[in-house]
């Protein structure tokens, strides 16, 4: 069938933050006694914090004690201290333009909090063109679980063989084939190709997504 929606990852696809996640979490780590390193946390990103917290520190939880305090800061950290300093990546708001002239319904397919999700489509100078989303509310289990690809599909109300997902890490890819959905994988996120395989294409950014659009797996199912 024809592609009629794409579903958008928001962090390191649309705007470069994953950076700014990774040390977020590390500072609110090291706040609660626990020596985490950049390296250790950056790899993870991606996931929510139901998912990084338990494998950065067996034991721990989003939901209480030390891991659900972490959370928390986490979030004010992130917020306060590195949001304002974001930047948008290549091409994002071009990106998004052109897939909305040619009909596309699109929503943000993301982990982010509602509050971080405003903050995040601002960054990404989207959130005028952008207004359909999901967060972490809408799903029991973020990325690499497919729940948030499955709450944007109902949203959407669109089979999965209508939509194609573009996210940058390996956790966006496994959730979108988990649930029937083909991936587009963006370098800007900081990972390499060996970790995006799965990806039906892969391109550096939004800009290079947008110069090859017409060959593009967008392109191609249009």
């Amino acid at each position: 069938m024809a592609l009629q929606a794409v579903l958008l990852d928001i962090d390191g696809t649309l705007v470069l933050s994953n950076d700014a996640h990774a040390q977020s979490w590390v500072d609110a780590f090291r706040e609660f006694g626990y020596d985490v390193s950049f390296e250790q946390v950056r790899s993870l990103i991606g996931m929510g914090g139901d998912q990084l917290i338990p494998r950065v520190v067996p034991g721990l939880t989003d939901e209480e004690g030390d891991g659900g305090a972490i959370a928390q800061r986490r979030k004010e950290i992130f917020l306060k201290h590195y949001a304002p300093k974001l930047s948008p990546a290549n091409g994002a708001r071009q990106l998004i333009q052109h897939m909305l002239q040619t009909g596309l319904r699109l929503i943000v397919a993301s982990s982010a909090s509602n509050q971080e999700m405003e903050v995040l489509l601002k960054a990404a100078q989207v959130d005028d063109l952008l207004k359909v989303t999901t967060t972490s509310s809408d799903a029991e289990a973020s990325k690499p679980a497919p729940d948030i690809v499955e709450a944007a599909l109902s949203k959407l109300n669109k089979p999965p063989n209508q939509v194609l997902m573009l996210g940058d890490t390996p956790y966006d890819i496994k959730s979108a084939n988990m649930a029937g959905v083909g991936a587009i994988a963006l370098r800007c996120g900081g990972f390499d190709d060996a970790t995006l395989a799965g990806a039906k294409a892969i391109y550096d950014d939004p800009a290079d997504l947008l110069a090859h659009y017409a060959d593009s797996p967008l392109g191609k199912n249009a």
